[in-house]
C-alpha cells in the first residue's frame, strides 16, 4: 500500500477550524484542528479513489506534483516558512 506525503494548512475561521490541501486543492473543517486535519484526509482518499474509478488518478497526481512511481507520494515542493506580510496598498 502506497503512502502520500501532504502539505496541511489549518486556520480557524468563527469558531470552525479549515485544513487545506494546497498540492490538491481541497480542504475541510471540524471543530478542532485534529478534526479539520483527519477530515481532510479522508476528503483525500474519497478524492483519490473516485479519480482512479474514472482512470484519471495517475494523471491527477503528476498534474499535482507528485512521483507516482514510489512506494511514497510525494511532491518535490516544500514549505520552507510561513509568515504574515504587510503591504501598504494605497486608499482602497
Amino acid at each position: 500500500m502506497k503512502k502520500m506525503i501532504t502539505t496541511v494548512e489549518v486556520w480557524k475561521e468563527g469558531g470552525m477550524f479549515t485544513a487545506y490541501c494546497p498540492e490538491l486543492d481541497v480542504a475541510s473543517c471540524g471543530h478542532t484542528p485534529e478534526e479539520a486535519k483527519k477530515n481532510l484526509g479522508e476528503v483525500i482518499v474519497i478524492q483519490l479513489e473516485e479519480t482512479a474509478k474514472l482512470g484519471t488518478l495517475k494523471d491527477f497526481l503528476v498534474e499535482a506534483g507528485y512521483t507516482v512511481e514510489d512506494e511514497v507520494l510525494e511532491t518535490e515542493k516544500k514549505i520552507v516558512g510561513f509568515e504574515e506580510l504587510s503591504i501598504s496598498v494605497g486608499d482602497l
